[in-house]
């Protein structure tokens, strides 16, 4: 087994986040500590007055603040809810058309078709931190909030590698990890993994909620089960909706094992098949992540093969992993002064050239 890594030169490009909430507000404090310029745009009056007294560049001018990307050809994040996509896309298409552009949004596939339908697809990289909070705002922001977090950039077949690149070293700077998708396997992943949990979660408070004594008794499983009930109603509308094709199928297979559940116990049937079943996915999963850790690398995702040799760019991701990289056996040139580790990775998933070709 061998580990390979791609190095980057570290760049300069100037940040530009458009919305400061939870996600943008950390993003722009996290590139901020990581030395990067940074600068924002918040609708509220009263977000940007609490950016400013915590010593950022905000603004709640979004003209001025496109036409500062525009000149300084910075990166735009968008950190906005996908309601209120178009009307943010409309403004960069007119003020900022050239600019590399991504996303920190929990769907992918929604947000991509918005940004084509805007004629930006050709700078444009869909991104996802995986990471977050029940709470929201300015205030909620923390620069540290996406140390660790996977961070999912997406591999579509438009993807430009100059703007791939940029967009990754803008997460390896928040201090996360990449994951290279495409948008569809990211929705998939994210509607089990984060869209189920929220309607799952607001269906246990409620039920809770109409039993009497239950809040009172309520104790570690409740409230790790109903943590993100706590999220602002927006946002959960927003993320599911958005994704209603593959929250659907998922939010149907969970249906049905819980009314297996209820049938087995009307029955006074033992739950056995349920309960062995997760017990030993578990397991074989469990086996697997302690092996590897054994060897300083843990699973960060499975992923297929995926090309995009218009761009000179290539993912190829049997199995991505994320291991310290000093940990890995990384070749000599990777640990030289002055370039960047774009992926650390367990039988050499990632690949791509070194500068990109435009």
């Amino acid at each position: 087994m061998r580990a390979m890594c791609q190095p980057w030169r570290v760049t300069n490009t100037p940040v530009c986040v458009v919305g400061l909430g939870l996600i943008g507000g950390s993003v722009m404090r996290a590139a901020a500590a990581a030395g990067r310029e940074v600068f924002g745009y918040n609708r509220s009056i009263d977000a940007v007055q609490a950016a400013k007294f915590d010593g950022f560049d905000a603004t709640e001018n979004l003209d001025k603040t496109l036409a500062r990307a525009a000149h300084s050809k910075a990166l735009i994040v968008l950190a906005v809810p996908v309601p209120a996509l178009p009307l943010m896309l409309g403004h960069i298409r007119d003020s900022a058309p050239q600019c590399p552009l991504t996303d920190v949004t929990s769907v992918k596939s929604a947000v991509l078709e918005e940004v084509q339908s805007f004629g930006l697809l050709e700078r444009f990289v869909g991104g996802h931190p995986m990471a977050g909070t029940a709470h929201s705002g300015w205030s909620a922001g923390n620069p540290r909030l996406f140390v660790g977090a996977p961070w999912v950039i997406s591999v579509d077949d438009h993807v430009d590698a100059e703007v791939w690149t940029m967009v990754m070293n803008l997460a390896l700077d928040c201090g996360s990890v990449v994951v290279p998708a495409r948008s569809d396997e990211h929705d998939a992943a994210a509607a089990t993994i984060s869209h189920l949990p929220h309607l799952l979660a607001e269906a246990l408070a409620i039920t809770a909620g109409q039993v009497p004594l239950a809040f009172a008794l309520a104790a570690g499983s409740f409230r790790d089960g109903t943590r993100v009930a706590a999220t602002a109603p927006d946002s959960v509308r927003a993320m599911c909706e958005a994704n209603a094709d593959q929250l659907l199928p998922v939010l149907e297979r969970t249906l049905g094992l819980l009314g297996h559940a209820r049938d087995a116990l009307a029955a006074k049937i033992p739950l056995t098949d349920l309960v062995a079943a997760v017990n030993n996915q578990f397991a074989g999963v469990g086996r697997q992540l302690s092996q590897l850790a054994e060897l300083g690398i843990r699973v960060l995702a499975p992923a297929t093969d995926y090309t995009a040799d218009r761009h000179r760019f290539r993912v190829v991701a049997p199995v991505v992993v994320i291991g310290a990289a000093s940990d890995l056996a990384l070749p000599t040139p990777a640990r030289g002064t002055g370039l960047r580790l774009g992926c650390a990775v367990f039988e050499g998933a990632f690949s791509a050239p070194d500068p990109p070709l435009r």
